[in-house]
């Protein structure tokens, strides 16, 4: 079977999902684009070489409607010859974009892809595709007939459950929000990122937070109907310990070490092993355990052979709880911040991780990387990643 090398990744700066971002302006097409153009540009390879550029994207719904991926790529002035098509696995959509594409080289269905993803969540709310909707359907609602959660009560679910603290996890935050600008300081973003006019570097990162500062914030999630219905709760999380809205995009050019090197192109990392799975979608943020599991078992590796993790930080808690379950070591994970600080624009964050994950391997010199996130509905990827030397 053929192998799968990442050739280059890129991102943009990711900005505050407001109105008063620096973002907002951009059309989520242009803001895909941008990347899109970046990736090209720096490879130097045809455009037309390209056989299917395949997004993320949770809300496809107005500006990120109809195949958002496919005017993206044509906005990005690729010939109207390259297909391109829009995937939804919440969270982990442009994750499971990487996975697609990986796959699909790995079999021989293409020579290059393009994995992307792109969410503007200023100007595309979350949740505003389910608009609307007033059930979820007679089989589901019998299934769970108490009802699901937000995700922030996941998360106070996970908190309570790992017995994790306020401190815990605001000190978690603390030290996401040092890191981030401590690796924007040293110029540790300045290969990976693609930046615009209106951004050149991450918006949200707060260098000057505190633990006090943190610790003033009110509870985000506070519900006297959750409170009666999970009496376990002690109310932990916060806008200080959860990840911004945000937006933003990012993309990596994938092939074979032999395609590679015919073009030129000096491999990144060798994508080495994948995993999807589910998990309880009450506690809805927990898969990233087995999912770490299963691609750890895939792989052949233990977590001790993982030099650098990437655990997207939805909320504090989901990382704290998969390293205290897996047994990683939390200095190794996000070691230039994570989305607390940097932001999480839904449908772009796996690929704007994976393209943190493979530039921070080639800084430390790395061999292994394992990049995993939680998803709405329980689900989680997991993917690892080798760097060839």
């Amino acid at each position: 079977m053929r192998d799968a090398v990442i050739v280059e990744a890129v991102r943009t700066p990711i900005g505050k999902g407001k109105p008063t971002g620096a973002l907002h302006g951009v059309h989520p097409v242009d803001l895909l684009a941008h990347s899109l153009s970046t990736l090209v540009e720096r490879t130097g390879i045809d455009p037309a070489l390209i056989d299917d550029v395949i997004g993320g994207t949770v809300t496809q719904v107005g500006d990120q409607s109809q195949n958002i991926t496919r005017s993206a790529l044509l906005a990005a002035g690729f010939p109207e010859s390259v297909p391109g098509t829009t995937v939804d696995r919440q969270c982990g959509s442009s994750q499971q974009a990487v996975h697609f594409a990986a796959q699909g080289v790995m079999s021989g269905a293409y020579d290059i892809v393009v994995a992307a993803g792109v969410e503007s969540m200023g100007r595309v709310p979350m949740g505003s595709s389910g608009i609307g909707r007033e059930s979820m359907g007679v089989g589901f609602e019998r299934r769970y007939p108490d009802g699901l959660v937000p995700q922030g009560i996941s998360a106070e679910l996970i908190a309570a459950r790992w017995g994790l603290s306020r401190t815990q996890l605001d000190e978690f935050a603390l030290r996401s929000h040092q890191k981030a600008a401590a690796a924007t300081s040293a110029g540790h973003f300045a290969k990976e990122l693609a930046v615009l006019p209106e951004l050149s570097v991450d918006e949200a990162i707060r260098p000057d937070t505190t633990l006090d500062a943190l610790a003033a914030l009110r509870p985000a999630f506070r519900s006297d109907v959750y409170a009666e219905r999970f009496p376990q709760i002690d109310w932990s999380i916060t806008a200080g310990n959860s990840s911004p809205l945000s937006d933003g995009s990012a993309a990596l050019m994938i092939t074979t070490s032999e395609i590679a090197d015919r073009l030129g192109l000096q491999p990144l990392a060798r994508l080495h092993s994948f995993s999807v799975v589910g998990d309880d979608p009450l506690m809805m943020l927990t898969a990233v355990i087995p999912a770490t599991r299963k691609v750890l078992q895939r792989s052949g590796l233990d977590i001790s052979d993982i030099d650098l993790f990437e655990v997207n930080e939805a909320f504090a808690p989901v990382v704290l709880a998969w390293a205290a379950d897996t047994g990683a070591d939390l200095d190794r994970v996000n070691v230039h911040g994570g989305a607390i600080a940097l932001g999480h624009p839904l449908g772009a964050s796996g690929a704007r991780l994976m393209t943190t994950l493979v530039n921070a391997m080639e800084q430390r010199g790395a061999r292994f990387g394992l990049q995993t996130m939680c998803e709405a509905g329980g689900l989680a990827n997991a993917t690892v990643l080798e760097r060839l030397v």
